[in-house]
């Protein structure tokens, strides 16, 4: 079996990313409780948690259960699911946070499992800000916020 690899600085988000092609993504290992988190919401579809890094305070990630690396591979169940997840977030976080928008991105790069990022936004710049990834995660602030999210 080959291994692939997301080639990234050491202690960075993406060195914690690297996979090999047998292994579980870390998504899934924060499902499955392998991986700490800060739940925001989860159904039987579904898993949504605040990213270590966020680009802007209460960013989160919505994920499917089950482990599919492209978005369009997902089967309709699922897909629709998901969607239906990230709408429930979304509201819950715009209402909750004040701001004018929740912008919902999907590129999937970082890990090789489908995930929508939630970026609580007042202006198309506060989307494009550069998080420093090799500083600790506020995990105090994560605490707070995810308490502040959750559904």
């Amino acid at each position: 079996m080959s291994s692939a690899h997301i080639t990234a600085a050491p202690g960075s988000l993406g060195a914690f990313l690297r996979y090999n092609a047998d292994m579980s993504s870390v998504f899934t290992k924060i499902i499955n409780g392998e991986l700490p988190s800060h739940k925001v919401y989860e159904d039987d579809k579904t898993f949504a948690f605040l990213d270590i890094h966020p680009v802007q305070p209460g960013h989160t990630l919505v994920v499917p259960k089950v482990e599919v690396d492209h978005l369009e591979d997902l089967d309709d169940e699922t897909y629709v699911a998901l969607m239906r997840a990230a709408r429930k977030v979304m509201k819950h976080m715009r209402a909750v946070l004040k701001v004018n928008r929740v912008c919902l991105l999907v590129e999937g790069f970082e890990a090789p499992h489908v995930h929508v990022k939630l970026i609580p936004c007042n202006e198309a710049a506060d989307l494009f800000v550069k998080p420093d990834t090799t500083k600790e995660p506020d995990r105090q602030a994560l605490a707070k916020m995810a308490k502040r999210l959750a559904l």
